[in-house]
């Protein structure tokens, strides 16, 4: 075997034997760690040691010196001891076996690094590879040492240039001299080992902590294969280790950390990089050429990706059946470019969404739009008979142009949800407008006039002339109103883009703006291939379903094998209504035809439609007035009642349609070939199955300890087998590559034709924060908290007693002319307020105190104080000079102050025309009630400054506010300024 030649020093077979199951450990790849320190590092993961193995005898430590050694620790895994200098030495404990021994030859480097890394494993360090020597240009000798070997790299200078500077980290070096070295024989190429240091001077790693160590954090490539999956469903990395961490049963189960999980996430993106959309046109068009009925183009301008558009079998199989209307939507935010992802949508025999092709467009311009449907007509050969969008003008363009034969029609749900923007709130508020205009919007038994006048009436009852909005939304009313739409056969499947919508909101629940083009398609692929999981359940189960009965009727399970689960529960509901709502109110006969008056009966059986329906004895043909049919596709209940009064036991073809039926498309379409993905290849295929067998025998043998134990040492016989020969090493760089090319699916060995696009503003999301509508923002705002108004004594939400409309007109405070608010006037309560002249003239230099009393119980007191001479004119005028005595002047009332204090204001010096001052008057409240009638003397303290407004003016206001605002308190009395 390989393994016996690896030891040509030792024939013992018990160490072949133990070198044999040493290999038996599966090998874990190098990931493209974001982290690592710039040391070449040999970090090939390997596996816990067999338990066993750790309860061998350790050997003997012999260590140069040792008679002055001493031994001051021993554990399971390491020995520690104190060299005669005073430093420590760390010597791992491990059988005898694993150790290097001097003169072992290998006849590969790979097996010496594999040999020595399931050492250093069992031994608690890492290993990385060292120098080499040359002689004559040829490689004669190399060495692998413990990772922490090499000086000590010291903190860098802060004057570093910007080329030299690095990502601040721990650095673990610390000139430990541990190694192995070994000699190439240039004759036969093998390896011999020359030397052996088993000597740190670093503590081990603990048996506990082995998960932490570097060569157990790398990730193998099932757990890269984890992270990979986990992203399409858009869950990042540090979610995917705390899901795998739960499913491998803990921490120490697990190959890496979160970072190591986040820097392999990075890893993928810098793969893709600058070729992302070289790589996503090459796999559409690879399956394009190994699947015929694949569809996909693209459009390049200046070297970079503008369009594109694809299309697979099955997409065209639901055209084909379900393809008479479609709906697309513009979706955001779903790439790092902003390119605008476009899917087109439909409903298959099931009531469900199923996709029809979509596509990715750089902006939402009509030659986009145009190009994007050039290329649906291109790869389906048809045009859809009703196509429904949003208002979109760039879409409505490109419709008309490219569609010609195509009915257009608007959301009625994007149109119904702007009225609360565009109707005031006390008109929505009627509960009778509202259900009026829904009823009106949403009818689907109304013809065109009878819409036009019922639309008029409305907007004459509740004087609605004077909205722009209802006009413009009644001058396109035929590309939006069902009533215009009444004769378009299936033109009631859709009414909304709400299936559109959830399909864009299912991918970008999978999807985010940092995904490149190759991740976003995977994601598209990801979110399809469970669109039609849920197709694929939905048809099972209404293949294996049995029949109930409810109204007695043949023709109920006529209608139970043709149509699907979906579909027959509401064929099954208009039978039973026309069975038991329904009633024959006239009958006419021409001939061969029955004319019925059918009418049925709503909730509260009151006749609430009458329709006519004419039956034809011959062929048993039936046609409605109410045109059910022709919308929806299935009968009415008034034909289900006609045809019960007639007994017509089965649905004629002639009124089946196809896309209803059960058998609608062809079952090879759920083949797992066509199955988004799925990787079929050899390997993919047989690793999956290895995995489910080993799970289905763990399953099957859980209970039973000895199978267990037995199930496990043949798992062991069967890894020792595997890795008789050690498996081939390459670098860390090149198996990651390999690694993310087969998971991305895409090589990049060709150099890219095509750019990537710039990233570019679209029309929607372009704000971080959505715009909210108005009727949004009042749902979501929260309702005001009701206060009480001391004035009216009440709780509301609209007033305070400070704007008590109740209270100013009691006490009359508008006729007086003291104002509530405003920049006139004296306010009520504690608000300041301003008084206004068109002159201030100051009658002395010595200042002036005004004081207005009314009586012995209540007073106004005002104060202006002043030095020098004219602020305006005087230019060493100095605010901070002292203040002379007031002057006091009572007055009788408040009504006496006013008229004072503009006489006074009148006659100053200060300020002239066209110059207009302002008085400001604060009050600071001390014991203020509100149910005063007149302030009085301890209530209020009323300090007043001027300034005029012009730009020489001088301000008087000690706290230097602004006279304007309204929450600014002044200076109280006494105050100087």
């Amino acid at each position: 075997m390989a393994s016996s030649s690896m030891l040509s020093h030792s024939s013992d077979p018990a160490t072949l034997n133990f070198v044999s199951s040493l290999m038996a450990s599966p090998v874990h790849q190098v990931p493209h760690n974001l982290d690592r320190d710039d040391s070449t590092e040999f970090v090939e993961d390997v596996d816990e040691f067999d338990q066993n193995h750790h309860n061998d005898a350790h050997v003997s430590v012999d260590i140069e010196g040792s008679s002055q050694c001493v031994e001051v620790e021993q554990t399971e895994a390491f020995s520690v001891f104190i060299s005669p200098s005073g430093s420590k030495i760390w010597i791992p404990s491990v059988p005898v076996e694993i150790k290097p021994v001097i003169g072992t030859v290998f006849y590969s480097w790979e097996q010496v690094m594999f040999f020595y890394g399931r050492y250093a494993k069992i031994a608690g360090f890492s290993v990385r590879v060292g120098q080499s020597k040359k002689w004559k240009g040829v490689v004669t000798n190399k060495y692998l040492r413990c990772n922490k070997a090499g000086k000590p790299q010291y903190k860098r200078k802060f004057d570093v240039t910007h080329e030299d500077m690095i990502r601040q980290c721990t650095y673990t070096q610390c000139d430990c001299e541990a190694q192995i070295s070994v000699s190439i024989c240039r004759q036969s190429g093998s390896f011999k080992i020359i030397n052996f240091n088993e000597h740190h001077n670093h503590c081990l790693i603990d048996n506990f902590n082995q998960d932490l160590s570097k060569v157990s954090r790398k990730l193998t490539f099932s757990t890269k294969q984890f992270i990979h999956n986990m992203s399409l469903n858009r869950i990042g990395p540090v979610k995917a280790h705390r899901f795998m961490v739960s499913l491998m049963g803990g921490h120490h189960k697990v190959n890496g950390t979160p970072t190591d999980f986040k820097n392999f996430s990075q890893s993928v993106r810098m793969y893709i990089g600058d070729r992302d959309s070289q790589i996503l046109i090459d796999r559409l068009t690879d399956r394009s050429k190994e699947i015929p009925e694949f569809y996909v183009d693209y459009y390049v301008s200046d070297g970079k990706l503008q369009c594109m558009f694809w299309a697979d079998e099955i997409s065209k199989l639901n055209y084909k059946k379900f393809g008479d209307v479609v709906a697309f939507d513009a979706t955001y935010q779903t790439n790092r470019y902003n390119m605008i992802f476009v899917p087109f949508t439909g409903v298959n025999n099931h009531k469900l969404c199923v996709s029809f092709g979509a596509g990715l467009i750089l902006s939402e311009t009509t030659e986009s739009y145009k190009w994007l449907l050039q290329q649906f007509l291109q790869a389906h050969g048809k045009q859809p008979t009703l196509v429904l969008t949003d208002q979109d003008p760039a879409m409505r363009q490109a419709i008309l142009q490219v569609w010609r034969e195509t009915r257009h029609r608007y959301c009625i749900w994007h149109i119904m949800r702007k009225l609360p923007a565009k109707i005031a709130p006390d008109l929505l508020q009627n509960s009778t407008l509202r259900s009026s205009l829904h009823r009106l919007v949403w009818s689907i038994y109304m013809k065109p006039e009878t819409f036009e006048t019922r639309w008029q009436e409305l907007i004459v009852k509740y004087s609605l002339q004077n909205i722009n909005w209802l006009k413009e939304m009644y001058a396109v009313r035929e590309r939006w109103a069902p009533a215009n739409f009444r004769d378009l056969p299936m033109c009631c499947l859709l009414k909304t883009t709400s299936c559109s919508e959830s399909t864009n909101a299912s991918f970008k629940v999978n999807s985010t703006s940092a995904n490149t083009l190759v991740q976003f398609m995977l994601c598209f692929e990801t979110v399809v291939e469970s669109q039609r999981y849920r197709n694929r359940a939905a048809d099972f189960k209404s293949n294996n379903r049995s029949f109930f009965s409810e109204s007695g009727l043949l023709i109920e399970k006529d209608a139970f094998d043709i149509y699907t689960q979906a579909v027959f529960k509401d064929v099954q509901k208009e039978i039973c209504r026309g069975k038991h709502a329904c009633f024959i109110s006239d009958t006419e006969f021409d001939a061969d035809v029955f004319v019925y008056s059918v009418s049925h009966l709503c909730k509260r059986n009151a006749v609430k439609h009458t329709f006519k329906v004419n039956f034809d004895q011959r062929d048993k043909s039936c046609s409605c007035s109410c045109m059910s049919f022709t919308r929806i596709g299935y009968l009415c209940r008034h034909i289900f009642h006609i045809y019960r009064v007639n007994q017509v036991e089965k649905i004629p073809n002639a009124y089946i349609f196809a896309r209803w039926r059960k058998d609608a498309l062809p079952k090879r379409i759920f083949d797992i070939e066509n199955r988004y993905g799925v990787d079929t290849s050899l390997q993919s295929t047989t690793r999956n199955e290895i995995l489910e067998l080993v799970a289905e025998c763990v399953d099957s043998i859980r209970s039973d300890k000895k199978k267990l134990v037995s199930f496990a040492n043949n798992i062991r016989e069967i890894k020792s087998k595997l890795f008789e020969t050690p498996p081939s090493q390459s670098s860390s760089e090149d198996v990651n590559l390999s690694i993310i090319e087969e998971l991305v699916g895409q090589s990049i060995a060709v150099e890219p034709t095509v750019s990537n696009p710039p990233a570019v503003q679209n029309k929607g999301r372009g704000k971080v924060r959505r715009m909210i509508p108005p009727a949004e923002n009042q749902i979501n705002k929260p309702p005001k908290v009701a206060r009480l108004c001391k004035n009216c004594n009440k709780y509301v939400t609209t007033h305070d007693s400070r704007n008590c409309k109740k209270w100013h007109e009691e006490n009359g405070a508008v006729e007086q002319g003291i104002r509530p608010s405003g920049s006139h006037g004296i306010r009520i309560k504690d608000e300041p307020s301003f008084a206004s002249a068109s002159n201030i003239v100051p009658q002395s230099s010595s200042g002036y105190k005004i004081k207005t009393e009314a009586s012995s119980s209540s007073s106004l007191q005002a104060e202006h104080s002043k030095t020098g001479s004219s602020p305006i004119n005087d230019p060493t005028y100095n605010v901070n000079q002292s203040v002379s005595p007031p002057e006091i002047q009572p007055f009788s009332d408040d009504d006496g102050f006013l008229p004072y204090l503009n006489e006074v204001l009148d006659q100053s010096p200060y300020f002239n025309p066209p110059r207009k001052p302002w008085i400001r008057v604060s009050w600071e409240s001390a014991n203020h009630k509100p149910d005063y009638d007149v302030p009085t003397e301890s209530d209020f303290n009323i300090s007043i400054s001027s300034h005029c407004d012009s730009d020489d003016s001088v301000h008087f206001d000690p706290f230097e506010t602004d006279p304007t605002d309204s929450d600014a308190r002044w200076s109280p009395k006494g105050s100087s300024c």
